[in-house]
């Protein structure tokens, strides 16, 4: 099934999920330690990053310095759609909370400060609600 592309629709029904946990972003001198089980993964040119949860990085010593809560969309959105990470970055914006978006196939993640979880969910809920 094909992804939503439109943005009324989109935002309506994004149904944003606070995932359990805590997540941090680490970056690595070189390849991804075999058994290391990142959420996601962005290879640059000065070494991959990698977001894992928390105590993953803890137990085997991995530098980070921002902790995050993840959130995920529920709604299917198309990889092709247009203003949806606006829409949601822009809103939670204007409420002085910072995100970090991660597209999936199915499914856009949001990254936001640990402490800003609860009312980072409460905002997606409100801008979702306004487009009944």
């Amino acid at each position: 099934m094909a992804g939503e592309r439109d943005l009324q629709k989109l935002l309506g029904g994004m149904r944003p999920v606070l995932n359990p946990g805590r997540y941090v972003y680490c970056t690595l001198p070189g390849k991804v330690p075999t058994g290391l089980r990142p959420v996601v993964t962005v290879v640059e040119a000065e070494g991959p990053t990698v977001v894992v949860a928390q105590e993953e990085a803890d137990a085997l010593g991995l530098p980070y310095d921002y902790v995050a809560a993840w959130i995920t969309l529920q709604i299917h959105s198309a990889l092709n759609a247009v203003g949806l990470t606006a829409a949601v970055a822009g809103h939670l914006a204007d409420r002085g909370i910072s995100c970090n978006v991660v597209a999936g196939f199915h499914h856009d993640h949001l990254f936001v400060g640990a402490d800003e979880a609860d009312r980072a969910v409460a905002a997606l809920r409100e801008l979702a609600a306004r487009q009944s």
